[in-house]
């Protein structure tokens, strides 16, 4: 078999899986349905295997369409950065940038960036996902990825980028303080009422003190509530519900505002890392470079 019979009908896969019908799908390949459909069906025909579950109500991916998917997903994206590299001369930032980043920190603080960074070079199709599960970025095809927190040593097969570390740091609202008082010691501070970081394994995030001298000391208080999702989290502490320890990125309006204050400066310490990571030799592409460029602003303290 050919390298071209090989790429016949998967960019109609692709449409179809991505559009969630045959109807949409070639309503954006300006086919018909039967033609899509009958694309599916060779390409389904040639690998010996169904692609998709079809029902009168439903079509979707099967275990192995979906693992094929990616694949052409990644196929795709490789055969329009050539494409794209060899129009612009590799000296304009163009196409298809695939970008990772942690739920929150990349709503709050990435974002914004990357808008800017889209205005400055408009030929630019990022396609951004938020999420705090590990990605692989050889097997997703990860242009570039902010990552908190990560390995002490990075594979060889990774470029990486340390742009700092978080600072931690302890948080009430007033009217919760009002109530509770105003602990002025790490023995009063585990008194209080505790809103906790709950981690997916179904661990808690223990709480952090800063030492005079060596490494932070590790607490466990029992918190009076658990939330999975670091902006609930901060809601929960400025409703009252009690003391939590945040990232300064998380709160620097809130403390600004004085809807929440901080606690106990001297036990402020630093938590995890913050990193832009890529796999080695992409930043060689104008559009990953553009990124890094733009993404070397990021702060976390």
């Amino acid at each position: 078999m050919t390298d071209s019979e090989r790429l016949k009908g998967i960019a109609t896969l692709v449409a179809v899986a991505e559009a969630g019908s045959f109807t949409a799908a070639a309503e954006r390949l300006h086919l018909s349905s039967s033609a899509v459909s009958k694309s599916v069906a060779r390409l389904e025909e040639r690998l010996g295997t169904r692609l998709f579950a079809r029902s009168t109500r439903s079509l979707a991916l099967t275990e192995a369409g979906a693992a094929y998917y990616r694949t052409c997903v990644r196929v795709l994206a490789e055969l329009e950065e050539g494409e794209a590299v060899l129009a612009a001369q590799r000296s304009e930032a163009v196409g298809r940038l695939r970008l990772d980043m942690p739920a929150t920190f990349g709503r709050l603080r990435v974002w914004p960036l990357l808008l800017g960074l889209m205005q400055q070079h408009p030929l630019l199709r990022p396609h951004v996902s938020f999420t705090d599960r590990f990605v692989d970025l050889q097997d997703e095809g990860i242009d570039l990825a902010v990552r908190i927190g990560g390995p002490a040593r990075w594979p060889a097969s990774i470029g990486h980028r340390y742009l700092g570390s978080e600072r931690l740091i302890f948080c009430a609202a007033p009217d919760y303080l009002a109530r509770q008082g105003t602990p002025e010691s790490p023995a009063a501070l585990l008194q209080h009422a505790a809103v906790l970081y709950g981690k997916a394994d179904g661990s808690t995030s223990p709480w952090l003190l800063a030492q005079q001298a060596g490494p932070a000391q590790q607490c466990e208080p029992e918190g009076r509530m658990v939330v999975g999702n670091a902006e609930a989290q901060v809601a929960a502490v400025k409703a009252g519900c009690g003391i939590a320890q945040l990232a300064t990125w998380l709160v620097r309006e809130d403390i600004a505002s004085g809807a929440l204050v901080q606690l106990c400066p001297a036990l402020a310490t630093d938590g995890l890392p913050l990193h832009l990571v890529w796999p080695v030799g992409r930043q060689l592409l104008p559009k990953v470079d553009a990124a890094l460029q733009c993404l070397a602003a990021l702060r976390v303290d």
